[in-house]
């Protein structure tokens, strides 16, 4: 199809100008709608960080969906109309998405009960269908305008639109918006966007010269009323209606809402109901007071053991008012890490007496990070820790972190912290947990404790370590409310004591930074509570997905291998950065935004190469036999940058290995820094160079994009769901990063021995 009579030399130009620009806010919506989503499943759900992987495969695969229904969009006869109206949705669709995971969570499942994995899978599939599709099949229509426009690198110019647009939208989210917006706003803010820019290119005439038929201009009349109308709703639903406070408190019915913010860190809810405080944050309660088991068990097991002890570093907890129970043995100061600063910040507006004392110092910083930088010491230490369900909290419970606390700790100074809920029966998956926590403590420590308490308590020292609680407290005069003679003589039992030294004594693998397996336990005892099985769904997927691997063209292929590798390889990278330079929540997204950079600007290097090519596989019939040499040089190049991945796969581990001790050496950690980011970014600019190259050698067949498109989905669906499930918790880095290298392997050498076809 060729534009209109009259159309001016400049248009080429301006079309694909408008095109990109369309297809970049698109790419920003997409980021801030992927943010926005998970953490709202995780307010809706609870969970952890599988949930959060779930959602980010469902949301690769369903856009790998999108672009293979975008094969029809080749014998559109509309497609700008198409575009435009995909853009309204993109639009508008995020917003009506929060309110309904809001609002139906408690319809669809019984109100206050745990949602398991596959009921997450189920409600977020539906939720996140309609605009995972409608954004996957904008980029394969965006591709076929250009192509129709005659222009060969079509696919490559999306991509890279497609990847700058991520860059915006998530340097907006992280660095920005979520800081001063609840999500209804702030993706009411990429609305206006999408809307704006819709109006825009509406209002050109070179887009709609495309079309067939004579109804360009009614649709153009059409989209300019329609678009500013639409983004002045928005603008009023939010000014008048609040939809963030009237849809949060309908998800906390029977409870009054105190506060409700973003952080980088999650979504903070605060709610008060008879008399009782409640810290939510990502669905999670982190805290409710008053609370006297969670604090006097995390106090007193641990004090008790150093009476006399005047420095006490309390890792988290500050809510709960367990620095203000240390306070109780006369303690000369209490440091308290936090890594959230809204936590803090809501603990001094709704519980000031839990950190008023002058003696409470506190601290909002990575825990890792900050016993790294302490000059101080320490007689105990408390981790008032949730249970290491996520890759962040592992970080808290490995060999390499109780080594490193023995630096900030008296020579017979005592550590505590404690692992999942004892009911008086310890299932297969809890006791691999406890046995990991055992064996990974003691290798640290001479003499190590476990306490059956509401929760499984474990005393580390290289002192001795008193088993007589009771007494401990009783000599030392300490009033406490709860863990007394009577309570404690049930709680710490013979049977009980029996029951949890079968547990700690069964088979399990130590955890350590790059083998997280601890978090792989947690991840399975937290599924063990839920009777419906992946089992089967499971087998039937990796079956379906095999099988579509398998009947890939060798360009695709290597574009399926790419994408898995920079989601697996990225997990690993973002995995390596916490744990070498601690949890920064802007530097990580530094790290995510390199990521994304080297993506953009590897596949505008490829698309320049590809001009110089010449003409595509899509010219003439008599041409093609001059195209032998310029195919042959372009297949090379991706060949290259194939074998290049699965050389970063495989000098990755030893790589990181280095850098872990370099780190412990005490080397700057501008130099951990500046190494972890420089790979990230050539890892991003070896993926996105392959997709225009690949574009090229494919653009005689007019479901090119669409077919590359899914495969680079699908593929980043695979290496993101098993890389942060499965392969890094219970395989560990080294095996991921090989994995990630086969595959690449694997697919450069099917490129390799591939003949050219027509």
């Amino acid at each position: 199809m060729r534009y209109i009579s009259g159309a001016s030399a400049d248009d080429p130009a301006r079309l694909r100008t408008l095109v990109q620009l369309a297809i970049a806010a698109i790419g920003a919506a997409c980021t801030m709608t992927q943010l926005a989503f998970m953490r709202e499943t995780l307010s809706a759900f609870g969970g952890n960080e599988m949930v959060f992987g779930v959602v980010l495969g469902l949301w690769l695969l369903l856009m790998g969906f999108g672009t293979t229904i975008g094969r029809a969009a080749a014998k559109a006869t509309k497609p700008a109309t198409q575009l435009l109206l995909g853009q309204v949705m993109v639009a508008i669709v995020p917003m009506c998405q929060v309110l309904a995971l809001r609002m139906l969570r408690d319809l669809v499942f019984v109100r206050g009960s745990d949602v398991g994995l596959t009921g997450t899978i189920a409600c977020a599939g539906v939720l996140l269908l309609p605009f995972c599709v409608v954004a996957g099949y904008t980029l394969v229509l965006a591709s076929s305008i250009l192509n129709r426009a005659n222009d060969p690198l079509g696919a490559g110019r999306v991509y890279v639109a497609d990847s700058i647009g991520c860059i915006a939208g998530g340097i907006l989210f992280s660095f920005l918006l979520v800081r001063w917006l609840d999500h209804i706003a702030l993706l009411g803010v990429s609305a206006v966007l999408n809307l704006g820019v819709a109006t825009c290119i509406a209002s050109q005439p070179v887009l709609f010269a495309t079309q067939s038929g004579s109804s360009g201009n009614a649709h153009q009349r059409t989209s300019l009323i329609f678009l500013p109308a639409a983004g002045l709703g928005l603008v009023v639903v939010f000014l008048a209606f609040d939809p963030d406070t009237f849809s949060t408190r309908a998800q906390f019915t029977g409870q009054r809402l105190l506060f409700k913010a973003n952080s980088p860190y999650g979504r903070l809810v605060v709610t008060e109901a008879s008399g009782q405080t409640n810290f939510i944050e990502n669905g999670a309660v982190l805290v409710y007071t008053p609370n006297i088991e969670q604090v006097e068990e995390a106090v007193h097991y641990a004090m008790c053991q150093r009476m006399r002890a005047q420095r006490v570093l309390l890792v988290s907890g500050s809510a709960t008012g367990a620095a203000r129970e240390i306070l109780k043995y006369g303690v000369a100061q209490v440091d308290c890490v936090e890594l959230d600063p809204l936590i803090v910040e809501a603990t001094r507006r709704f519980l000031p007496e839990h950190v008023a004392d002058r003696r409470i110092r506190l601290f909002t910083t990575d825990a890792r990070r900050f016993v790294r930088q302490t000059t101080n010491r320490y007689e105990v230490v408390i981790l008032a820790l949730p249970d290491p369900d996520t890759a962040q909290l592992n970080r808290l419970y490995t060999a390499e972190f109780f080594s490193e606390l023995k630096r900030v700790l008296e020579p017979d100074g005592v550590v505590s912290f404690a692992i999942g809920r004892y009911e008086n029966y310890v299932s297969r998956e809890l006791a691999q947990m406890l046995s990991s926590a055992y064996r990974t403590v003691s290798a640290s420590f001479r003499s190590v404790l476990v306490l059956p308490g509401g929760r499984v308590y474990f005393l580390a020292s290289d002192g001795p370590l008193e088993r007589d609680i009771a007494g401990q407290i009783e000599h030392a005069g300490i009033p406490t409310k709860l863990v007394n003679r009577n309570y404690l003589g049930a709680v710490l039992s013979p049977d009980r004591f029996a029951d949890i030294q079968r547990a700690i004594s069964q088979a399990a693998a130590f955890n350590r930074d790059f083998s997280p397996v601890l978090y792989y336990y947690a991840l399975r005892h937290w599924a063990s509570q839920f009777e419906s099985g992946l089992g089967p769904v499971q087998f039937v997927l990796l079956a379906v997905l095999v099988l579509y691997a398998l009947r890939l063209r060798r360009g695709a292929m290597v574009l399926f291998a790419s994408g898995f590798a920079g989601s697996a390889l990225e997990v690993v990278l973002l995995l390596a950065f916490q744990v070498l330079c601690g949890s920064v929540y802007y530097q990580v997204g530094v790290i995510v935004t390199l990521f994304m950079v080297g993506l953009a600007v590897g596949a505008a290097m490829s698309n320049r190469y590809c001009v110089s090519l010449g003409p595509s596989a899509n010219a003439p019939p008599q041409s093609r036999a001059q195209l032998s040499e310029p195919w042959a040089s372009a297949r090379k190049r991706l060949v290259v940058l194939a074998l290049s991945i699965c050389a970063v796969g495989s000098l990755l581990p030893l790589g990181l290995n280095t850098l872990a001790s370099a780190a412990r050496t005490g080397v700057g950690e501008l130099l951990v820094h500046g190494s972890i980011g420089l790979a990230t970014f050539a890892l991003g600019w070896l993926v996105g160079a392959q997709f225009p190259l690949a574009s090229w050698l494919e653009s005689g067949r007019t479901d090119a994009a669409s077919k590359l498109f899914t495969a680079d989905f699908v593929g980043a669906f695979l290496g993101a769901l098993l890389a942060s499930t499965f392969l890094v918790p219970a395989l560990g880095v080294a095996t991921t990063c090989l994995a990630a290298a086969g595959l690449n392997l694997a697919a450069a050498v099917g490129l390799g021995v591939a003949r050219r076809t027509n």
